[in-house]
């Protein structure tokens, strides 16, 4: 059964998340040895990752034969999980050129994660923090549905080992990707 909304567009009246400061003391701090399982099979340690990392986090992909969960429009920064991932996919290109890795990361499970690399055609991999590993270990910001422990939707860019900037709260999603490619570029030159 088809799903009754458009999973790929954003409703025109999507309530927006504020900043209640969940992601403040990220900036800046080190990026410590937790390893997570991605679509590409790997298992992904945090503290070896190199250069620039883009990780964009989000609370889960939608499907398009399910409907979201019941009120999933009124939690404010829930919606737009799809097209998140699908406008870091349609600048993957860029990104590469800067010499930037982008990963996604949810709480969702690695073969639900696969699925939607592979409906979406994603050319980069998405993390599980399906034991929330991470998410208790750096105490970063969730909400709960249907019993589901889901990840606030922010975007971490790593250097060398370090949290350069934290993009929180992001809305809208869909021109999350935008506005991390204009800060990559404008820190570059500075």
């Amino acid at each position: 059964m088809p799903r009754a909304d458009d999973l790929y567009s954003l409703p025109p009246d999507l309530p927006v998340p504020v900043d209640d400061g969940a992601c403040a003391y990220l900036e800046g701090s080190q990026v410590h040895a937790i390893k997570l399982p991605s679509t590409s099979g790997r298992i992904v340690d945090f503290s070896t990752l190199l250069g620039t990392v883009v990780i964009y986090a989000y609370p889960r992909t939608g499907s398009p034969d399910q409907n979201p969960p019941a009120g999933w429009d009124a939690i404010a920064g829930a919606r737009g999980c799809t097209p998140q991932s699908c406008r870091f996919r349609d600048l993957y290109d860029e990104f590469a050129a800067l010499g930037v890795d982008v990963f996604g990361l949810s709480t969702q499970l690695p073969a639900y994660q696969r699925e939607a690399v592979e409906r979406l055609h994603l050319p980069f991999e998405l993390l599980s923090d399906c034991q929330l590993e991470l998410t208790h270990g750096w105490g970063l910001p969730t909400f709960v549905v249907d019993g589901e422990v889901l990840l606030k939707r922010f975007t971490l860019v790593l250097r060398e080992g370090r949290i350069a900037k934290v993009f929180y709260p992001v809305f809208p999603p869909t021109t999350n990707a935008d506005d991390v490619l204009a800060w990559l570029r404008a820190s570059a030159k500075t």
